[in-house]
């Protein structure tokens, strides 16, 4: 059985909400995985961004497909929701006014450039997640945050501070990978999820 891409996001999201509220100990209903399991049991790369009231609450994710598709997002929701180490661990209090994102990744994209000019002309904003590496350091952004930060100069210099670099840093050893998602919101199914 085949799924559209939205009955895929809305698998998606229950399977992450089911998660969540099986790690804070509370009741769940169980995400109906198993007339999808072929497709869930493929390797997938997933972010799972958790927002209150408008506002970032957890975000964690995989850049590689190296896990089954359902074990990435049950991981990386729970991680979101208990282990970002940005925010204090989600009560069961607040479960039910967190909305939950799902975004699965693209393969990664080497990009071959041969200064920052030459790197920040091939970012397509609003299309690319990107990921910056330079020795020890290591940050991505995913597309949507093209909408806080829609200039390329922009994006690059905050990508580089969440590296804990200075944003004007620069060396001939960065190295910047792009990918796309295609990406899943429980607002978007308002008929599916409902919160307090």
């Amino acid at each position: 059985m085949t799924l559209d891409k939205n009955e895929q996001g809305k698998v998606l999201l229950k399977i992450a909400r089911t998660a969540i509220a099986r790690a804070l100990r509370l009741p769940a209903e169980s995400a109906a995985v198993d007339t999808h399991i072929a497709w869930l049991s493929k390797p997938g790369a997933t972010f799972v961004t958790l927002t209150h009231q408008g506002e970032l609450r957890g975000c964690i994710g995989s850049l590689q497909a190296l896990y089954p598709l359902i074990d990435d997002v049950t991981n990386n929701a729970v991680s979101a929701a208990l282990r970002d180490p940005r925010f204090m661990p989600l009560t069961v209090d607040e479960l039910g006014a967190v909305e939950i994102e799902v975004s699965l990744l693209s393969e990664l994209e080497p990009l071959n450039f041969t200064t920052e000019a030459d790197a920040l002309r091939q970012l397509r904003p609003a299309v690319d997640g990107v990921v910056l590496e330079c020795g020890p350091y290591r940050s991505t952004f995913l597309p949507q945050v093209w909408e806080s930060l829609p200039q390329p100069r922009q994006f690059l210099a905050q990508l580089k501070l969440k590296a804990r670099l200075a944003e004007d840093f620069w060396a001939d050893n960065v190295q910047l990978s792009r990918y796309t998602v295609t990406k899943w919101c429980e607002a978007d199914f308002p008929e599916e999820f409902i919160h307090g």
